[in-house]
Parts: structure tokens; C-alpha cells; sequence
């Protein structure tokens, strides 16, 4: 993988653009000669800001086969948040498939960094990529940002070798064949879109099918997308089906094998409904964290049933759950939790990064022996199966008793006229925490409101039922398509909660 350069085809779905495997090989060899004609050298990293288009993936490669290391760029950051990641990655170079603005163009200037218009490797004459040199598979290849844009960048960096055991591991846990026609319609900036659903199958050798991320109109179209180009696989956020469910109608074809979902909690209910509307059964949540390649586990356990929190086993690697959460005394089995007894959900993979770049002290703080503290909470149950609670930062302290927002979550989101939902902490004088929440509702009415607060009375203990509620039209999330609950909290702070008692109070 990527060392065989063993390239699939690529096409553009919304753009109609198709390359195949011949076009490939040409463009790749063209990017190689122009890379190392503007000077790119071995260790320099290189910005690349047109992410989810064909260039991207092979400039990736390019850049790779002189030694460079490559950090996908957000497309929406501000020219304020570019600049700071720059200022902590210092690149020598910076992509662009559209010019930034003379302003931005002239900072990263000021801080060594060339701007770069790529259309001009296609522009002129192809240059020989010959006289490659073996890739060092220590050598970094891949840095992720995954905070801290506007003040203290965190760079997750993976090595060739940490991104080829990944490769590995998914080749030797799941296979290749379900993978031969794929689509990524998720961020090629972070390692769910990029190194599991676009460098896995491509780097295989299979077709690749891009779209630009979470685009209304495109998943208005999914089913009419998958049937045409007869996409045997794609992975997903749960934020995609919660739009391509009310707006697209379902694949005719046939052809899709496999779905995957991760990146954020999956609820029981929108798996189910998210497998009547494929018409697959291998619908998967899919564990995925950055600091270890992505995709770590998943739920491809033979007659497993959609759970709440369900993950299942893991692809090349060990799961632990820990009364621990912390790394400074060391990782050690003698804390480790019985079957079924929640706790701090510690992995161990060769997959797993180099570190955070040029932060030595955050590296330390999550990793201790090889093995890393996700920041999750779960369970394994007698089965070996992994179930996960929530963030352990997203706990709320109510009083002393730990809950989960994803908890409520997935119940609230059971009730049927629920969109979309974000529980999240509040501040409380008296028991340090209360529990907000925030609600889409596809009928706003008094009624509707009246009825999912007995629904989650219902279904939920006392001290898990929201103190606060709020009805808005959106739910904030990253790119990533995950809840911001801070966000989410800080936009309700402006709002004026529902009047819970009066709305509650008996009717005549």
C-alpha cells in the first residue's frame, strides 16, 4: 500500500471528473517532477488546502515519494486560524487549487512559507518521477490538527509505518473486496475521512469516489449517487443520516455491501433506520480516533443486535477499560475493571501515532507504556465487546452522580418527533452541575414538548431528566460532524429556556 503505489481510480461524482488508473499514474509522476523542481526535500511539511478533490489525493502521494510530510488543511478556516497553524507547523510550502487572498498569501510569506497554485502541475509539460528513493518508515508522513486553531495548535503525527500498520490491520480484520468501488462524502482534513475511507481502499488498489463534505444537496441525492456509480461502500457520520433519511430516497441497486458509522455516538434507533435504508445488514459503528490511525474496532461480531454505545471488538490492536484515568503512574493490569464495569477505555495498537508534534508534554499526558487513554468511558462486557459510555470530559457531576450526556441523547433521540438533540452541562450552585438540553423538533409545539418530556420521564432515572430545555433550529457541529457541546451550551446561555412548570402544569 502506497509503497506498491499501487493507485485506484479516481472520479469526482458532483463534478463528473473521472481519472483512471492511466491518468493516475501520469498525474502522480507529473506532481513528483514539479514537487522536486520547486525544492521539495525530504522532511519539509507541506499544507495542502483542496482537500475532498482528485488533486489532493495525488499531490498527498507526491509529496509522500520525496519524503515530504503532509497536513491537511480545514477549507473553512479564517485566514486568522490558518496563519496560526502555520506559526506552530512551520511549513515550507502551502497548497492551494485556488489562490488565497494577496493578504493571507503575504503572511505565510512573512513566516517562510511558499504558496503554491497546483493547477500549474497540470499546466505544464510532465516531468519523470524516476529516481525515487525508499520511503523511511519512521519518517513522518501525516500531521492531523484536531484543536486549538485559534490559539494552542494539538498536530496528531503519524509515521508511514504507523499509517501502514493501520492499513494492515483493516486489510487483515475486514478484507478488501466490499471496498472495490468506495465513497467518501466525509472531511479529508481528519483521519475518519482521509486514512480509512480514501488512502484504504484507493492505496489498495479500488476505485475512489469523492464528494465535497456534508453538501445538503448531495445527500439529497444519495440514493440516486449510490445507485449510479454502484458504490459497494461508504462510511458516514451520524450527522449525514440524520439529513440523507428525511431527504434522499433510498439505493435501488443493490450494490452496497457495507456501511460504516463513527465519529460520533450512534443510537440504536438511527442504526436500524439507517440499515432499512441501505438494505445492508453490515451497517457498522466504527471506533475511530486520530491518535491511533482511525478506525480501531468496530462492530463486525457475528449476530450482533444495534445497541446503545455498541463498538464491538478491536482491528488490529487491545482494548482495556481501567479504573485509571491518568498516565502518570504508568499503565497497569491490576487496575483493569471487571466485565461489565464501567471505566477509562485504554488501547493498545501499532498503529498508534508518533506523538502530538512538538508537544512532548501532551503526548505523556495520554500515553504510558504504549498504550493510550482515549478519553472515553466503557465497558467490555463477558463477550470481550466494547461498549462506550461517553467522554470522560463530558461527564457531568451532578451532585456526585456521573452522566453521561450520550445517555440521554440516544433516548431523547428515540421519541419520534425528534431531529436532532445535544444534551450538556450547566453550572449549579448547589450540586456543582444540572444538565441542559437542547432540542430540534420537527413539530415545535407545546404539545410535542409536553410529550418527549414524558417520553424521557419514561425512560430515564430522576437524576438523568434535563433541568434546562431549549428549542432551537440547529445543532452546531465541528467539521468533523461532531457535537460541540460547550458550543451548543454557550449558544442556549442567549436563549430564553422553556417554561417547564407552566407548560407541565395540569390543564383544566
Amino acid at each position: 500500500m502506497f509503497f506498491d503505489q499501487n493507485f485506484g481510480p479516481l472520479t469526482e461524482p458532483a463534478t463528473g471528473r473521472h481519472w483512471d488508473r492511466r491518468v493516475v499514474a501520469e498525474q502522480w509522476r507529473a506532481r513528483v517532477g514539479f514537487f522536486r523542481a520547486k525544492g521539495l526535500a525530504p522532511g519539509d511539511r507541506v499544507f495542502l488546502h483542496h482537500g475532498n478533490t482528485l488533486e489532493f489525493l495525488i499531490d498527498l502521494v507526491a509529496i509522500w515519494s520525496l519524503g515530504g510530510c503532509a497536513i491537511p488543511v480545514d477549507a473553512r478556516l479564517t485566514s486568522f486560524e490558518i496563519e496560526t497553524l502555520a506559526r506552530a507547523a512551520t511549513p515550507r510550502f502551502s497548497l492551494w487549487k485556488e489562490a488565497p487572498d494577496v493578504l493571507l498569501a503575504s503572511r505565510l510569506a512573512s513566516l517562510g512559507v511558499e504558496t503554491i497554485d497546483v493547477g500549474e502541475a497540470e499546466a505544464g509539460p510532465t516531468r519523470a518521477g524516476g529516481g525515487l528513493s525508499p520511503v523511511d518508515l519512521d519518517r513522518d508522513a501525516l500531521i492531523l490538527f484536531t484543536s486549538g486553531t485559534t490559539g494552542d495548535p494539538k498536530g496528531v503525527v503519524h509515521t508511514h509505518r504507523t499509517l501502514r500498520a493501520r492499513w494492515s490491520a483493516l486489510k487483515l480484520s475486514l478484507g478488501v473486496e466490499p471496498f472495490r468501488r468506495s465513497l467518501c462524502l466525509l472531511p479529508t482534513h481528519f483521519g475518519h475521512g482521509l486514512i480509512c475511507n480514501c488512502l484504504f481502499p484507493w492505496l489498495s488498489g479500488h476505485h475512489l469516489f469523492i464528494l465535497p463534505p456534508f453538501k445538503a444537496d448531495l445527500l439529497a441525492d444519495l440514493g440516486h449517487l449510490l445507485d449510479e456509480h454502484r458504490i459497494t461502500f461508504l462510511s458516514s457520520v451520524p450527522a449525514v443520516w440524520r439529513l440523507a433519511l428525511k431527504t434522499s430516497r433510498p439505493p435501488r441497486s443493490a450494490t452496497l455491501q457495507r456501511v460504516f458509522c463513527g465519529s460520533a455516538p450512534l443510537s440504536a434507533l438511527l442504526w436500524e433506520q439507517v440499515r432499512s435504508w441501505t438494505g445492508t445488514p453490515e451497517v457498522w459503528n466504527a471506533y475511530g480516533i486520530t491518535e491511533t490511525g482511525s478506525w480501531l474496532g468496530g462492530t463486525s461480531v457475528p449476530g450482533f443486535a444495534p445497541e446503545d454505545g455498541l463498538i464491538g471488538t478491536a482491528w488490529g490492536g487491545e482494548i482495556r477499560i481501567l479504573h485509571s484515568g491518568e498516565t502518570g503512574a504508568g499503565f497497569s493490569p491490576d487496575l483493569q475493571c471487571s466485565p461489565d464495569e464501567s471505566g477509562h477505555v485504554w488501547v493498545r495498537t501499532s498503529a498508534l501515532m508518533r506523538g502530538y508534534f512538538g508537544r512532548d508534554d501532551l503526548t505523556a499526558a495520554v500515553v504510558s507504556s504504549g498504550w493510550f487513554l482515549t478519553g472515553d468511558i466503557g465497558v467490555l462486557d463477558r463477550r470481550g465487546w466494547l461498549f462506550l459510555r461517553g467522554r470522560e470530559r463530558e461527564e457531568i457531576n451532578k451532585g456526585g452522580m456521573k452522566v453521561y450526556p450520550g445517555d440521554i441523547d440516544a433516548v431523547a433521540e428515540r421519541f419520534d418527533e425528534t431531529a436532532d438533540v445535544c444534551t450538556f452541562p450547566l453550572e449549579d450552585t448547589l450540586l456543582g452541575q444540572e444538565i441542559g438540553i437542547a432540542l430540534v423538533l420537527r413539530d415545535s409545539t407545546e404539545e410535542s414538548v409536553r410529550r418527549i418530556h414524558e417520553w424521557m420521564a419514561l425512560h430515564l432515572a430522576k437524576h438523568q431528566m434535563p433541568k434546562q430545555w431549549y428549542l432551537i433550529d440547529e445543532i452546531p457541529r465541528t467539521s468533523r460532524g461532531k457535537i460541540n457541546r460547550a458550543l451548543v451550551a454557550a449558544r442556549c446561555a442567549m436563549l430564553t429556556p422553556i417554561e417547564m412548570r407552566r407548560l407541565l402544569r395540569p390543564r383544566a
